[in-house]
């Protein structure tokens, strides 16, 4: 045990104490005896103590206790066989000393601590951290196993890795290891080499220009000698497939193209090698931009259906793609390379939820126009409602209570059986919930759960509590088998008897009846009530032929659902479908209501439109043509960053026969879709990428120079969406006029948007800013660095690391040497000055009692002195009454004494006088008193006192 203290300068203090206790002696007048003994040594030692505490006391005791904390690698390109942990385990086991300490770090992209630093043993130890293993951050995870160490004792950390760091730098943080004198220990983990191709990079240019010839490289390293075949594709078409001859280290290989449809373009290389360990860096991407004129894309419901659309377009110089829904893309890259898409009487239920998603993303973050044109499969009939493209549309699919609808009473048969766990129950739920939020309060809803029997979750009832029939919903299970007809039974016999203009009955299922009783009879009853019934087959193993024969014998309609995301949308089609009011089969003239830039043929005395299908306009949204209703014909608004239009009757002429004989009617469709192409169609910013780890470099330049040095206000923002649609918003930081840059976190790979608007001011003070220049581009993140084919510089990296720390290279096969270092005395502090701190206080409060009480000086003497009085009887308590007893027995001695000298002098003054006559006196006469001194007394004491304590209270 010893005495330590951490500013030894404070100490100096201590002689200036010498100075201040002298004068503290002599300014204390008032105090005397022991009692101002008492209180300067109360104050000398409450200062000496703060001295101590301001120097950092500190106690110390000496051990000899070791610490180890072990920092494992725990990404990808280590695979865990569990040979680190047995060593770590065995390590602990052949400690010295059982007070000998450990700790585990794991080590990935974010390091993790896995156990604190403390003595038990390692059994039954177990990895739980939760580590992204796509990176390797050794850098991050030697600073957190240096920081637990305890202080004091003889400690050391043992880094377990292959080296191959590709986030941080691991030389860097060893460097400031050694400046605090912590030693690195170094388990070097060399794995076998494997038969592995890798494609490293996809070189293509950033922007080519249609018909622009060019060069695609594609860099391959192996580790081995053999033949293997190359794929390349363009977006999703394959470009070219050749054999190609791998050699040992880097191949290079070339393709010659052409750039022929403008846009955004995605290139993938794929190789493949005989034998091959790893697939995982099997394929790589490139990205470029083929500068060209703007192009529409057509998504028609129905082949030849776009006709009309088709040659408006022509007619105004736009080239167009024309697809069908299903050959809709899955890359958020290919919706960004038109300048607008349109849906022609495309219902819901052709296009899969995720798709749906990609558009309306493509439309608010990326300026993608968006024409919806209407029909039978459109709208509320198409089943849009509460979908990613209703939001994107300037109209909502519900009748907001804008007509009488008739009374619907509909049941949902639910199959809940044990194939619906999972992903197709959650689907059903929603497509549940979604036909509650579509009916209205005077509408009646029950839902049917099966499995081996029918099962009520909501009885059928009027929607008066839409929350809690949605949370019946939700808690539905699944398990059990699938029992059909029992549970069609039982939802005809409760609908039978539910009160509604239109009765309808959704089936959904995934599997086959366990048995085959007369559905015909059923049907045949259920026409007699006029209760209709359509079916949903999910998946191949669903009994498609009976659901198609129930459907038609019920009057209904069957869904053969391929995806099962687009069951929401099958279940909102039908609610709409058997109420038989959203089509509007009426001739009207519409009504100019907006639109004041298409006046050149809107101002036309303007056809007679049959028909349309009845939508609510949105509240923002622009109604520039209206029926008598009045319902939105044609619409329009902005919607994020992009632009949309709805069109609600048809283009093929069945409703709008008079509309496309009418020459001003291609005018019109052009003019709808040009509306909604981007405000910017050229690319005033420049954006580069830079990968470092997994942080990405962003260098923005503005190419304009009228914005260069502008107001200065200008702003740069940038929404980057990677491939599972994940957006993050950035802002660039200004690094010179016209040059931004921003830091983006990444962590898994793939091909990025980004969508960069730079921003001024308004103009007016508190004027909100506008877009004064937009740009949209893609880069790639390759698939993680963990699965790079490597040159193996990372042992030597781990052994710069052991020499730069003073540590050693341990290995796999002696896990005793762990703890096997000198372990020198080691002093472990406890810090006192906090207690100093509190004695100090106990004094201060010490020190005020002494100056502030007044006790009797024999108490103080025996207090200071630790000893009775000299002589004498003991001293009673010294009081007030005391005090005052006291000197009233001293006034009383004083008048006394006064009282005898007074009459002493007035007894020799009459001995000196000569005798004076006696004059007569009359008989009668009173006797003549005596002199005032001869017969004059003391005063009462007491009233002396009393009339002195009254002159002192005037």
């Amino acid at each position: 045990m010893g005495i330590q203290v951490e500013h030894l300068r404070v100490l100096l203090l201590l002689p200036l104490l010498l100075i201040y206790i002298g004068w503290l002696w002599i300014s204390l007048r008032r105090l005397q005896g022991p009692r101002k003994k008492a209180v300067v040594a109360l104050r000398s030692m409450m200062l000496i103590l703060l001295v101590f505490a301001l120097a950092g006391t500190q106690l110390f005791t000496k051990t000899n206790q070791r610490s180890v904390v072990f920092a494992i690698d725990r990404s990808e390109s280590v695979k865990e066989d569990r040979k680190e942990l047995a060593w770590i385990q065995e390590a602990v086991k052949a400690r010295t000393s059982e007070k000998d300490q450990s700790g585990v770090v794991s080590a990935a992209l974010q390091a993790s601590i896995e156990k604190p630093v403390d003595a038990r043993n390692l059994d039954g130890f177990q990895f739980t951290a939760e580590a992204n293993p796509q990176f390797t951050n050794l850098a991050s995870a030697l600073q957190l196993a240096a920081g637990l160490l305890p202080k004091g004792n003889s400690g050391r950390v043992i880094m377990m890795s292959d080296g191959e760091e590709n986030v941080g730098d691991l030389l860097s943080q060893g460097k400031l290891l050694r400046d605090r004198g912590i030693q690195v220990d170094v388990v070097p983990l060399v794995g076998k080499e494997r038969k592995d191709a890798a494609i490293e990079t996809v070189r293509i240019p950033d922007k080519l220009y249609q018909a622009e010839a060019y060069t695609l490289q594609v860099v391959i390293r192996s580790t081995t000698t053999g033949p293997a075949q190359l794929r390349v594709f363009e977006d999703n078409r394959e470009m070219s497939v050749q054999s190609v001859q791998l050699n040992k280290g880097e191949n290079v290989f070339a393709l010659q193209s052409l750039a022929k449809e403008p846009g955004f373009h995605r290139y993938r290389a794929e190789v493949y090698l005989e034998g091959d360990e790893q697939s995982a860096n099997n394929t790589q991407y490139g990205f470029s931009k083929v500068q060209g004129p703007p192009k529409v894309l057509i998504v028609e419901g129905t082949a030849g259906s776009s006709q009309n659309v088709e040659s408006a377009l022509q007619a105004a110089m736009i080239p167009f793609e024309t697809i069908a829904p299903e050959l809709l893309s899955n890359a958020l890259v290919t919706y960004t390379g038109y300048e607008s898409i349109i849906l022609n009487n495309v219902a819901a239920t052709q296009i899969p939820q995720f798709k749906m998603d990609m558009i309306e993303q493509a439309v608010r973050d990326y300026s993608i126009g968006l024409v919806m044109l209407g029909g039978d499969n459109s709208y509320g009939l198409g089943g849009y409602f509460k979908t990613p493209i209703e939001r994107a549309l300037p109209v909502y699919m519900d009748l907001r209570g804008k007509r009488e609808i008739p009374s619907l009473g509909i049941v949902l048969v639910i199959d809940k059986s044990g194939s619906m766990s999972g992903e197709k129950m959650k689907l059903a739920q929603e497509a549940a919930s979604r036909t509650v939020d579509l009916l209205r309060e005077k509408d009646t809803i029950g839902v049917l759960g099966f499995d081996s029997s029918p099962n009520w979750y909501v009885e059928p009832q009027k929607l008066t509590d839409k929350k809690g029939i949605i949370q019946k919903i939700n808690a539905i299970p699944a398990d059990g088998g699938t029992e059909i007809y029992t549970a069609v039974e039982e939802a005809y016999s409760k609908l039978s008897k539910v009160e509604a203009q239109r009765k309808h009955i959704i089936l959904l299922t995934d599997g086959q009846s366990a048995t085959n009783q007369s559905y015909a009879a059923l049907t045949e009853n259920m026409q007699k009530e006029q209760i209709t019934m359509s079916t949903v087959a999910i998946g191949t193993d669903a009994d498609q032929s009976l659901l198609s024969k129930l459907a038609e014998l019920a009057k209904g309609r069957y869904y053969a659902a391929v995806d099962q995301s687009t069951i929401p949308a099958i279940f909102s089609r039908e609610a709409v479908l058997i109420s038989r009011t959203y089509v509007v089969n009426q001739p009207f003239v519409p009504t100019v209501t907006g639109g004041s830039d298409w006046r050149s043929f809107m101002g036309q005395v303007l056809p007679v439109l049959n028909g349309y299908i009845a939508t609510t306009p949105k509240e923002a949204a622009e109604v520039v043509l209206a029926s008598s209703e009045p319902d939105p014909v044609l619409a329009r608004w902005q919607y994020g960053s992009g632009r949309s239009v709805a069109w609600t009757s048809d283009v093929t002429g069945a409703w709008s026969a008079n509309w496309v004989t009418w020459p001003a009617f291609p005018q019109m469709l052009a003019s709808m879709v040009k509306w909604t192409f981007p405000q910017f169609q050229s690319s005033p910013i420049d954006l580069q990428t830079h990968l470092t780890g997994n942080e990405l470099s962003l260098e923005a330049s503005s190419g304009n120079p009228e914005w260069i040095g502008g107001s200065g206000d200008e702003e740069l923002r940038a929404i980057v969406t990677d491939e599972s649609l994940s957006t993050q918003e950035i802002s660039f930081t200004s690094t010179a006029p016209g040059n931004y840059s921003a830091q983006l976190p990444v962590d898994k790979s793939g091909v990025y948007m980004a969508k960069t608007e730079l921003l001024a001011s308004g103009g007016g003070e508190g004027a909100e800013k506008r877009v004064i220049g937009s740009s949209t581009t893609g880069f790639v993140i390759p698939y993680s660095p963990e699965y790079r084919i490597t040159e193996g510089q990372g042992l030597s990296k781990l052994q710069q690391l052991a020499e730069l720390t003073g540590g050693r290279m341990l290995s796999l096969e002696h896990p005793e040497e762990a703890f096997a270092f000198a372990s020198a005395a080691q002093k472990r502090f406890t810090p006192i000055s906090v207690y100093l701190l509190m004695a100090a206080l106990a004094l201060l409060l010490m020190d005020i009692a002494a100056r502030r009480l007044s006790l009797p000086p024999g108490l103080w003497a025996r207090a200071f002195n630790g000893r009775a009085a000299a002589a004498g009887p003991p001293e009673q308590a010294e009081t007030p009454m005391g005090r005052l007893r006291g000197r009233k027995q001293l006034a009383e001695h004083k008048l006394q004494r006064k009282s005898e000298r007074l009459a002493e002098g007035g007894a020799l003054r009459a001995a000196a006088a000569p005798p004076r006559p006696i004059p007569e006196q009359p008989a009668a006469a009173a006797p003549v008193p005596p002199p005032a001194a001869a017969v004059q007394t003391p005063p009462d004491s007491m009233s002396r006192l009393l009339e002195a304590k009254r002159r002192g209270r005037k």
